[in-house]
């Protein structure tokens, strides 16, 4: 593919396309259906893994790593992927990922063992963290000031309806055709991306060429997390000792990350931006809400279908009430929040979806999806409607508007993070190992601990948030005003998937210094 654009200024720079133009529509559709590729795996993954686990003979250590190592590598590279689109081209970094993850989904979707399926997850995960923050930040650079809200705007909306529809499309590909088809249907996806981004034009930051890449930060991190998941995740089965060496080494591989960014010029987390307390706290209650999310939504399809009889389709539709009032209700949270400020929505929201979570010991054997299974998910997504704008606002207002996009890169891996270290964590609190997800009454057992722990880093947000979260009113209303959209599109998944492209020149800016 050439490269239409040989200028290296942003569009925006000399007026940018016109969001009603053909070419417009074409970047629109290409951001969308990118972002829309990483957002279906999202939801449908966790869907399918009693089936894999069938079809696989896969224990649940297995299954465990077939959500991470996924997560590993984005988690690890996400802010070296922004970084790298900055530098050679947005529009040129995210082909490379739709590519590589096509690619990878094909591997995935001809697994035959758990171990192949393990690794063509893993490749996944880089390609998605070269095509995840280059999405919305195609529509960042590309269109004309007076028309990038409402692409923006376009882009949650669309990105929204996507992920209402991934649950049923999961569902039905999963029960029908096989659940080889959830990862192989992302081929065609990138070929429609490909084909849009002909007409996509380039865009990349000048000042980034004379940054350069903190590759030993991004391998330091990408140890740490593997050396954790590996002892939490080894520590849940037969052998527990196997799974010292892996958490040692993990644990002097994090100390080395943060010695090694204490001392770098241009860090990939530079980690004076912990000065602030603000940002300190949002990043803790990040973790725990996320952690809270990533956990409960990783046991309870497999609840659903092995515990209650539930197909593919039915487990994965059950949680599409959470969408939907994300959908619904989260830019009238985001105006309440900036009314009232965000002290009593990050303290009321928590407390909210710990409710919901509670509402799921209802969810056993003979229970009723009307009764029992509705509730639950109707006052979860009511509590994440409540916080999830909020949260990012509050992250970005903790910060100078320079530093807005880093801070929200770095409040996104966050995020992966917590779910990445919970689903590697959880089975093992929970007494869950071997093939035991497949026995209703154990499975049943395990659950309610779980919601039992769920609920509780819920509530731990929520003191958090009453105890800490006391922004400056100035700085809440000149940061927080831009952001509640953006947030539709990943409803259940984590904050903002582009670092700093959320509505402010100050995000841009930021994301030099990343």
């Amino acid at each position: 593919m050439t490269d239409s654009s040989a200028s290296s200024a942003s569009p925006a720079d000399d007026g940018g396309v016109a969001l009603a133009s053909p070419r417009g529509r074409w970047v629109l559709a290409c951001a969308v259906l990118a972002s829309g590729m990483a957002l279906l795996d999202g939801t449908v993954v966790n869907v399918a893994l009693p089936t894999l686990g069938r079809d696989l003979d896969a224990s649940i250590s297995a299954l465990q790593w077939v959500v991470n190592a996924y997560m590993l590598t984005l988690s690890a590279l996400l802010l070296l992927g922004g970084a790298l689109g900055d530098r050679i081209g947005r529009r040129r970094t995210l082909v490379i990922g739709v590519v590589w993850f096509a690619l990878a989904s094909a591997l995935c979707g001809l697994a035959q063992d758990a171990g192949t399926l393990i690794a063509a997850r893993a490749l996944q995960g880089v390609g998605g963290a070269l095509l995840t923050p280059g999405s919305l930040a195609l529509v960042r650079s590309s269109f004309r000031a007076d028309d990038q809200a409402k692409a923006v705007g376009a882009w949650s909306g669309l990105g929204g309806v996507a992920g209402a529809v991934g649950p049923f499309l999961g569902g039905w590909l999963i029960d029908g055709p096989g659940w080889r088809w959830i990862f192989l249907i992302n081929i065609p996806l990138a070929a429609v991306v490909l084909l849009a981004a002909r007409h996509v034009p380039e865009s990349r930051d000048e000042h980034a060429a004379a940054q350069r890449f903190d590759v030993p930060g991004a391998v330091l991190a990408a140890l740490f997390l593997a050396g954790v998941s590996f002892a939490l995740i080894g520590a849940s089965g037969d052998s527990t000792a196997a799974a010292v060496l892996p958490g040692v080494g993990g644990l002097l591989a994090g100390a080395a990350f943060l010695a090694v960014e204490r001392r770098r010029r241009d860090p990939m987390l530079p980690l004076g931006l912990f000065r602030s307390g603000l940002f300190s706290a949002a990043n803790v209650m990040t973790l725990c809400l996320y952690a809270a999310i990533g956990g409960i939504l990783f046991l309870l399809p497999v609840q659903l279908q092995t515990t209650l009889g539930y197909d593919a389709l039915e487990a994965g539709t059950a949680t599409l009430p959470i969408t939907v009032l994300m959908l619904l209700l989260s830019a009238s949270a985001g105006d309440l929040a900036r009314r009232v400020g965000p002290r009593l929505p990050l303290t009321l929201g928590p407390l909210i979806a710990a409710a919901g979570v509670l509402l799921m010991l209802r969810i056993g054997p003979g229970s009723s999806y009307a009764a029992d299974v509705l509730p639950a998910v109707v006052v979860l997504g009511v509590g994440m409607s409540v916080f999830v704008a909020p949260l990012t606002a509050t992250v970005l207002a903790s910060v100078d508007a320079s530093r807005a996009g880093l801070a929200s890169g770095v409040n996104n891996t966050a995020a992966r993070i917590a779910q990445l270290l919970v689903v590697a964590a959880l089975p093992l609190a929970v007494g869950l190992s071997g093939t035991a997800y497949a026995d209703p009454d154990a499975l049943d057992t395990a659950f309610g601990k779980a919601a039992w722990g769920c609920a509780g880093l819920f509530a731990l947000a929520a003191l958090a948030a009453a105890a800490f979260i006391r922004p400056r009113p100035d700085d809440w209303h000149a940061e927080a005003g831009n952001e509640p959209h953006c947030k539709a599109n990943v409803a259940v998944s984590a904050p903002p998937l582009e670092p700093g492209v959320c509505g402010r020149e100050g995000h841009e800016d930021g994301r030099r210094s990343g």
